[in-house]
């Protein structure tokens, strides 16, 4: 380990050990340096390590403080990791989705609130009129599942789960847009998985989800093994955009209601 490294793992010690529990006030850095052995260079290079992780955060003109130590927080960096991923990986965070999200779904079954299937439906909705817009119907599909992770009450995996799951947007975009028959059956899936939510059916909702996510990796894997791609790109934007013109280029005809 570097002397950098030493001291990061010394801080972080010190709140895992809860004598920097979250929301605290480290000491002033000298008198935090003199405690743990360290010299002041050492000490601002770890801190600035420990900010970038969001583990700590300097307010101006008040000092450096603990962060809530929140998932959502923590984790905030996966994202940014995941986008980075090269080669056939969304395949292998497909598998991933597969592993986690129908346990969350069979989760969320057991501990979903009539606010919660309201919103869940009201996505349901929206992609049942988007069906002949892969881009929309796509939107409101992950809006769909974030919702249904939400009901888990689990941070940590709703967090998790959200970075793993946007990456593979993507590819479901894709499938829409080259799979005539994909909005259909996507929407099909949805809904029985909405019914055993309703249902309160644990089991069931794992079920459900389980074929969805099983059927959407069957897709992927026959299209890459076809010598199909997929374009890479962002997770989710913050709105549905259309491709861009290297994209459209490759695309079939779009898809109309009647066709």
């Amino acid at each position: 380990m570097s002397l950098t490294d030493k001291a990061i793992t010394r801080i972080r010690r010190l709140i895992q050990d809860g004598d920097l529990p979250p929301g605290s006030k480290l000491p002033p850095e000298q008198q935090l340096g003199a405690e743990l052995g360290l010299s002041r260079n050492l000490m601002r290079e770890a801190v600035k390590s420990l900010v970038v992780a969001r583990v700590l955060e300097i307010r101006r003109g008040d000092g450096t403080y603990v962060t809530s130590l929140e998932p959502g927080l923590l984790l905030e960096g996966l994202g940014g990791a995941v986008d980075l991923l090269q080669g056939d990986t969304v395949l292998e965070l497909t598998e991933v989705r597969r592993l986690f999200e129908p346990v969350a779904t069979g989760l969320a079954a057991a501990r979903v609130t009539e606010a919660d299937l309201a919103e869940i439906e009201r996505h349901l909705d929206a992609m049942r009129e988007a069906r002949d817009d892969a881009e929309l119907l796509n939107h409101h599909d992950a809006a769909f599942h974030r919702a249904v992770v939400r009901a888990t009450r689990n941070e940590t995996l709703a967090t998790l789960l959200e970075h793993i799951s946007g990456r593979t947007l993507r590819a479901r975009v894709w499938r829409g847009l080259v799979d005539a028959e994909a909005a259909g059956r996507t929407i099909a899936e949805h809904e029985a998985i909405h019914r055993a939510l309703v249902a309160r059916d644990a089991p069931l909702a794992q079920a459900a989800a389980m074929l969805h996510v099983s059927t959407t990796e069957q897709w992927l894997r026959e299209h890459l093994a076809g010598g199909g791609s997929v374009p890479l790109g962002p997770a989710e934007p913050s709105h549905p955009t259309r491709p861009s013109s290297e994209e459209h280029d490759a695309l079939p005809p779009r898809r109309t209601a009647g066709r």
